[in-house]
């Protein structure tokens, strides 16, 4: 099977490309490198990896015409909240205009196409205070960042009842795990944490820490990515991935201090403007399908921190 994977060499791209080399696959990458790293996938053969931007419609149409992929994970995103707030016509160029040339482009060139899934976020929900947060509930996006997201989910969906294009929407609750670049404006809060207590450097809180989220190690991702890839009851349809489960932030702070056996100082400042104070995902829709997550935030802290540890020692 042909997989692409846009986005492939970042955080969660390139767990998903390993995944599906790992079983065999023909994985290619299109990837600008704007925030992830060419380092994340040795695996991918050269010819296999494209360094160009997502946003290039001829190259996309191109590459999509050649090589009549039967799964594409589209990842490639403007992923900061904060930068889609101060650049919002710039960020709705990659987040949407790019998601709806790549669905245009499997519908004129691509014969083969079998899924297309479209990676898009809890940030739809806004500050929802009905909680969990359900796909049978109202989105309230409330960042152009969140908007962007629930307008490229309107498109992939109306992509698979007007043209018969078979897609998929996941929304990812707050995703961590390996490869995550704490030193990136990208980067997501446990992975700042880690680094915080590695370098022995004040972890900075925006709020009280008492902000709830669903974190979801990043082997659980792609759990649920292959198993919707699989699905026929999942086309057309949108799913949360999470574990079901808050976790405060002070609470994961107090967890890793315990764990690597350190303490270091906070500083609170108020909080960013577009930041959500309670998140946690409704996840039976996608238990439906047969998903369970994995890891619990205690096991999939320990597993991260092994891995990075690992990293660091050159094993």
């Amino acid at each position: 099977m042909n997989v692409l994977v846009t986005g492939g060499a970042g955080f969660i791209g390139s767990h998903v490309v390993e995944h599906y080399l790992n079983h065999g696959h023909e994985v290619f990458v299109i990837d600008n490198l704007s925030t992830g790293n060419r380092e994340n996938i040795p695996f991918v053969k050269a010819e296999n990896f494209f360094e160009e931007d997502i946003c290039d419609l001829d190259l996309v149409g191109n590459i999509i015409k050649e090589y009549q992929f039967d799964l594409i994970i589209h990842l490639a995103a403007v992923v900061s909240v904060v930068d889609t707030i101060n650049n919002p016509v710039d960020s709705n160029e990659v987040n949407i205009t790019a998601t709806l040339n790549l669905l245009e482009s499997n519908r004129l060139y691509n014969n083969n196409i079998k899924r297309i899934i479209f990676a898009s976020s809890a940030a739809v929900y806004g500050n929802n205070t009905q909680l969990p947060n359900s796909i049978m509930k109202l989105v309230n996006p409330i960042s152009p960042y969140a908007i962007q997201k629930y307008a490229g989910e309107q498109y992939v969906k109306q992509y698979s009842n007007l043209y018969d294009i078979p897609t998929t929407a996941l929304r990812f609750f707050n995703v961590y795990g390996p490869r995550q670049d704490p030193k990136s404006a990208y980067s997501g809060v446990l992975s700042i944490m880690q680094s915080s207590y590695l370098d022995e450097k004040p972890f900075t809180f925006f709020g009280d820490g008492t902000q709830t989220r669903d974190f979801v190690y990043v082997k659980d991702v792609v759990q649920a990515i292959s198993l919707v890839a699989d699905s026929d009851n999942a086309i057309g349809h949108v799913f949360n991935v999470g574990t079901g489960k808050p976790s405060s932030l002070m609470e994961v702070f107090e967890f890793l201090g315990n764990v690597l056996e350190k303490d270091i100082s906070t500083n609170f400042v108020n909080e960013r403007e577009g930041d959500i104070k309670h998140s946690y995902a409704d996840i039976q829709e996608l238990s439906n399908l047969g998903y369970f997550p994995k890891y619990s935030i205690e096991e999939g802290l320990y597993s991260y921190i092994n891995e990075s540890t690992k990293k660091e020692i050159g094993v």
